[in-house]
C-alpha cells in the first residue's frame, strides 16, 4: 500500500476556482460526453474539463495520457478523501461515480502514485445531491455501524499483538499479527479516508515518502520475520501502533459515507487485493497475504449486501453477476484454509504460481462488475 491516503469515501463539499497556472493543472472547455467531467492526466498535467459543476451524482472520466501509472483523488480542502481511483495505467481510462454536495474540493492527479499530486480547485454548486432514499439511508447507517464495530474489535486484537511485541515474545507476536489487521482490512477505504493515519500504520518500506519514518504493522512484520528479533525500538513502535489505531477508532465515526462511496470503496478493496495481496507484496515477510485477502473480500461483500436491495431494483443482471462472483472467490479462498469459519490460511509463499494466477483471475472477474456498482446505486 502506498503512503498516500487512499479511500473510496464520497461526501459533500465543493471547490474554489483557481487558475491552471496556480495549480499546475490546465483546463478544457467542454464537459465531455453525457455531462461527465473529463480529466486528462499526464506526467506533468491534470486537465479538468470544468472547475465548476452542479452538485449531486457526478461521473468523472479519467484518461491517462502519461507514461506513468497515475491515480485521481477528489479531496476536501483539508485533504480528506472524498473519492479516488488508483492504478490508472498509461493509455487507459477509468470512471468514478460519486455523490458530491455543494462546496469546495480539489482534484489531484498523482503520476507515479507518489506525493501530493498535481492539483486544481473546483466547486460543486447548487442543491443537487439533497434528494434522499430511505433504502440507501438505511444502507449507509448499517455500514457506519459495521465500520464502527470493526474499529472497536480491532482495539483488543491489536493490543494482543503489541503486548506480545512489548513482552519480547516473537512467536506470540507472529501468531497475533494477521488477526490484528482484520478489522482494518475489512474497512480499509474508510480507514484510509483519514490521510494521516494510513501512512503511520500500514505503509510498506517501498511506499515511504522522502523523510518519512517507517512505523506501523509492516515495520514490525519485518523485524519479526526477516530479523527474528524484538528490540527497544520495536517495543516503542508497538506502543505507537496502539496510539495510531486508537486515533483511528476515535475518528472513524466521523467519516463521510455515502452510497456511492461505499460502492467505490468495495471496488478499492478488490483493487487492493489485486495490487498487493495476489502479488504477495503486502505481507512480504510473514506471507499472511491470504488472511488480508479474505478480509478485503469480506468488506467488499458487506457493502454489496447492504446495497443489494437497490442494486436488484436498478440493475438485476449486475446483482446476479455479483452474487455468483462473490460465491466463486469465497469458494476459491476456502481451498487455502482448513476450517471454513477460521482465518488460518496457507502461507502465501507456499502458493504456487498457477494457483496465484487462479486467484488473480477470480479477483479480476469480481472487480469488473463491482466497478459498476456505484453507477447502479446512483441511478
Amino acid at each position: 500500500m502506498s503512503s498516500s491516503a487512499r479511500s473510496a469515501l464520497l461526501a459533500a463539499a465543493g471547490l474554489a476556482i483557481v487558475t491552471a497556472t496556480a495549480t499546475g493543472c490546465a483546463q478544457k472547455d467542454d464537459g465531455g460526453s453525457a455531462g461527465a467531467l473529463q480529466v486528462t492526466a499526464s506526467d506533468r498535467a491534470c486537465e479538468v474539463s470544468k472547475t465548476e459543476f452542479p452538485a449531486g451524482k457526478v461521473t468523472i472520466q479519467v484518461e491517462n495520457k502519461g507514461s506513468k501509472v497515475t491515480e485521481l483523488y477528489v479531496l476536501f480542502p483539508d485533504d480528506r478523501i472524498v473519492a479516488e481511483r488508483e492504478n490508472i495505467g498509461p493509455g487507459t481510462k477509468a470512471t468514478v461515480t460519486a455523490e458530491i454536495k455543494a462546496g469546495d474540493y480539489e482534484f489531484a492527479c498523482k503520476p507515479g502514485m507518489k506525493g501530493d499530486g498535481i492539483r486544481t480547485k473546483v466547486k460543486a454548486t447548487g442543491s443537487g445531491g439533497d434528494k434522499r432514499s430511505p433504502e440507501l439511508d438505511a444502507a449507509v447507517a448499517a455500514y457506519r455501524g459495521y465500520v464502527l464495530a470493526q474499529a472497536e474489535e480491532s482495539l483488543p486484537a491489536v493490543k494482543t499483538f503489541t503486548d506480545a511485541v512489548r513482552a519480547g515474545d516473537v512467536e506470540a507476536a507472529k501468531r497475533a499479527f494477521a488477526s490484528s489487521r482484520r478489522g482494518w482490512e475489512r474497512t480499509e477505504p474508510v480507514a484510509e479516508s483519514f490521510g494521516d493515519i494510513d501512512p503511520k500504520t500500514d505503509v510498506r518500506e517501498d511506499g515511504l515518502e522522502p523523510g518519512q519514518n517507517w512505523t506501523g504493522w509492516h515495520r514490525l512484520e519485518k523485524s519479526l520475520w526477516a530479523d527474528n528479533r524484538i528490540g527497544d525500538e520495536e517495543k516503542a513502535l508497538a506502543s505507537r501502533l496502539d496510539t495510531d489505531i486508537a486515533e483511528w477508532h476515535k475518528r472513524v465515526g466521523t467519516a463521510e459515507i455515502t452510497p456511492t462511496s461505499m460502492a467505490n470503496g468495495a471496488k478499492e478493496l478488490l483493487d487492493e487485493v489485486s495490487r498487493n495481496k495476489v502479488t504477495g507484496e503486502e505481507d512480504r515477510y510473514s506471507h499472511t497475504d491470504l488472511a488480508d485477502f479474505k478480509a478485503n473480500v469480506e468488506g467488499a461483500e458487506k457493502v454489496y449486501e447492504l446495497l443489494k436491495p437497490v442494486t436488484v431494483k436498478n440493475d438485476a443482471e449486475l446483482a446476479k453477476t455479483l452474487e455468483a462472483r462473490f460465491t466463486a472467490i469465497n469458494t476459491l479462498l476456502d481451498k487455502y484454509r482448513a476450517d471454513e469459519t477460521g482465518y488460518d490460511f496457507t502461507v502465501y509463499d507456499k502458493v504456487a504460481e498457477e494457483q496465484r494466477k487462479e486467484l488473480s483471475d477470480g479477483v479480476n472477474a469480481l472487480a469488473e462488475p463491482l466497478s459498476k456498482l456505484a453507477a447502479a446505486v446512483a441511478k
